[in-house]
């Protein structure tokens, strides 16, 4: 049948949900993100202080020679400066991690001009942000909260004597900083995709937003001989919040007050410019 003698036909075939539809980018998203080699030699790289911090955790609670010297139990001891340290160590492999993740996100389809096919489909910006979103949340997930809190629960059960119990908090802590380092480091890196469209700028952009505002707080500090630069430190907003959920002596600053306010503030900043990208079309004045 020749062409102009096709008519319109509508589509008989199964119309999907909204969230069948939603899951599509964190899909395929996986699926490139798998195929970086570099993400991958990084992922296992950041495996390795979890079952290192596993085989700690094993050795103290079955090594007979600490019982019998007391200098020795001091050092080898799971308490919640051993956490803390994990966080840390963790939360510098998910900015890295993220640099080279998140870059390939929405970068290609800023320079591809492929918003305009995203947004003609059933799908809106906050679907698509929240899809790409996802799929970042789940790779930083694998090296964050998940193996920390596999730590928590396996001393709880080595130690005995209720340990988990009275240490609730640390567990609570452990779990609520790593979701807000995430969705910190999961921004950021949506953010300097969508503002740039080259994939190395992007990467560049994330290291540069962590590191430099670390460097630029500490200078604030030493110039005015004060604590009030740390707000500027994402990092260091969240390791107030976790200090405070943990029970722990937070080090000199501000309140965890100024932090949570920090912290917001940068979390709106970013979604503002998210917002400002994620359009199908862009009016050049």
């Amino acid at each position: 049948m020749s062409v102009y003698k096709r008519g319109y036909q509508r589509y008989q075939g199964k119309i999907e949900g909204r969230w069948t539809r939603f899951l599509v980018l964190p899909r395929f998203s996986w699926k490139r993100m798998f195929r970086q080699r570099r993400v991958v030699l990084l992922l296992v790289a950041a495996i390795m202080p979890p079952l290192l911090s596993a085989a700690f955790i094993y050795f103290v609670s079955n090594a007979e020679l600490l019982s019998a010297i007391p200098a020795l139990q001091s050092f080898f001891e799971v308490n919640a400066g051993f956490f803390m340290n994990f966080m840390s160590t963790q939360k510098i492999f998910a900015i890295f991690l993220a640099a080279l993740a998140g870059a390939e996100m929405i970068a290609p389809d800023v320079a591809n001009n492929a918003m305009q096919l995203y947004f003609s489909r059933p799908m809106t910006r906050l679907d698509y942000a929240i899809g790409r979103m996802t799929a970042l949340i789940g790779l930083l997930s694998l090296i964050t909260w998940i193996p920390g809190l596999a730590l928590f629960f396996m001393q709880s059960v080595t130690a005995g004597g209720g340990w988990g119990i009275a240490n609730w908090r640390i567990g609570f802590g452990i779990l609520t900083g790593f979701l807000l380092w995430i969705l910190l480091v999961a921004l950021a890196a949506l953010a300097s995709s969508a503002w740039v469209k080259q994939r190395a700028l992007a990467g560049g952009l994330v290291l540069g937003f962590f590191f430099i505002l670390n460097g630029v707080a500490a200078m604030i500090n030493g110039v005015f001989r004060g604590t009030g630069g740390h707000l500027l430190n994402p990092s260091w907003t969240v390791e107030r919040v976790v200090y405070a959920l943990s029970g722990i002596e937070a080090p000199d600053g501000p309140g965890v007050g100024a932090a949570i306010s920090a912290f917001l503030a940068t979390l709106l900043l970013l979604v503002f410019i998210l917002e400002r990208k994620l359009r199908p079309v862009e009016v050049v004045s």
